[in-house]
């Protein structure tokens, strides 16, 4: 069974850039958001086995969007991919529930590597 990704970056290039990768990595992305609260409301809807989270993005930022999550899944698997690479954020995002956080910009082996790790 493949692992079904939801990508959350209010960016479409890296939306674009993350789903390509993850497909080259044999994962399907069935869902993408611009903002966390779409990011929240298709994660309810989808169920993805995976969630890759921009931090900062319109309407709500990746941090709130985790704790919606966790809160609805408490089992969800949320990798942050952010430029934020700025410690208290890092520790704010995994005190959420991600699982891992991945700065930009991020080598291609970076996400499949972290991926791969989650997966145990």
């Amino acid at each position: 069974m493949s692992k079904t990704v939801l990508v959350v970056d209010d960016t479409a290039f890296m939306r674009m850039t993350l789903k390509s990768m993850l497909e080259k990595n044999g994962y399907e992305v069935v869902g993408e958001g611009e903002d966390g609260q779409k990011g929240v409301d298709l994660y309810k809807e989808l169920k993805p086995s995976l969630v890759t989270m921009d931090i900062t993005m319109p309407n709500m930022d990746g941090i709130t969007a985790i704790k919606e999550i966790m809160s609805f899944d408490p089992t969800a698997t949320v990798v942050v991919v952010s430029a934020m690479g700025q410690k208290s954020l890092v520790i704010e995002a995994l005190n959420a529930g991600a699982k891992d956080f991945v700065v930009k910009p991020f080598q291609p082996d970076r996400i499949a590597e972290a991926l791969a790790k989650l997966e145990g």
